[in-house]
């Protein structure tokens, strides 16, 4: 595999990426705001990292980017027009978006992804847009094992809806996985035009469901879950993020809870040949 430049290499997804291409031999060009952030494992290995600011400059930007050929957005898909500005017509890019552009409740975060994806479909350059929906299992993230403290403490689990709304977590594992199998199809020409495509896990489970699942990884006894109102939640959030050990949800993520985030990843096991692995699995590994 040829060179691939990776914007974003010190965060989770773009760390993940560099390791893996790095323990096949891959060439890794890690793009990043502050060396600092680099991960030391990842620093070793690779030559100097390029320095430049997705918010600044634009000519920074084309700088790091010269002669890329192959380029990975780990960063927010809203950075794809300017990545696309500052990159040569014949750069293939391959960046990660978000299932929050479905979301009935448009936000900037949703809004900035859209603005991507629209900016690489009608670019007619070949690239692809992975969407994944929420990822859990990365080397640093939090989020599972938050949950899995909280439901230590709880004495019930109040949940918009009782928890029925349906949630399709995917293993970063996956995600990275996903990531090397596009850039297989751009190097060996099966990419030629813009793409988009959803990666989530295997099957959709209930946002109690998946509460549950935790807790059996984690070896929890899992506590009753009681149905509350959205608004009621929203009310009471400001008042719980005064109690020690309990998380900052805005109004936003409690609305989100009511929706159903349910995908067909046909598109994704087909083009990419990806199978995800199953969430007991994920969570297994993660809390062995």
């Amino acid at each position: 595999m040829s060179e691939v430049f990776v914007i974003g290499a010190g965060g989770r997804s773009g760390a993940a990426l560099c390791r893996v291409l790095l323990g096949r031999g891959v060439s890794v060009v890690p793009v990043l705001r502050n060396a600092a952030r680099l991960p030391a494992d990842i620093a070793s290995r690779v030559r100097q990292p390029r320095i430049a600011d997705l918010f600044g400059v634009e000519t920074q930007l084309q700088a790091a980017l010269a002669g890329a050929k192959y380029v990975v957005n780990t960063a927010h898909a809203s950075h794809i027009p300017t990545l696309l500005r500052a990159t040569a017509p014949e750069t293939v890019l391959i960046s990660l978006g978000s299932t929050r552009k479905f979301t009935r409740w448009p936000d900037a975060h949703g809004n900035g992804v859209l603005r991507g994806e629209k900016a690489l479909l009608e670019s007619g350059r070949a690239g692809m847009l992975l969407h994944p929906a929420m990822i859990y299992g990365a080397q640093g993230e939090n989020n599972v094992r938050r949950l899995a403290a909280l439901l230590r403490r709880l004495p019930v689990v109040p949940l918009p809806g009782g928890g029925r709304a349906l949630v399709q977590p995917i293993h970063q594992d996956d995600v990275t996985r996903c990531l090397v199998a596009a850039l297989g199809l751009a190097q060996s020409g099966q990419l030629t035009q813009p793409r988009a495509l959803v990666i989530a896990g295997p099957q959709a489970v209930t946002y109690r469901d998946f509460a549950a699942t935790v807790a059996r990884a984690a070896g929890i006894k899992m506590p009753p879950v009681i149905p509350v109102s959205a608004a009621l939640l929203m009310l009471a959030a400001p008042l719980l993020r005064l109690l020690p050990g309990m998380p900052n949800i805005g109004s936003g993520e409690i609305r989100r809870l009511l929706e159903d985030k349910a995908f067909d990843i046909t598109p994704m096991r087909e083009m990419l040949s990806v199978t995800p692995v199953p969430l007991e699995d994920g969570l297994r590994g993660l809390f062995k």
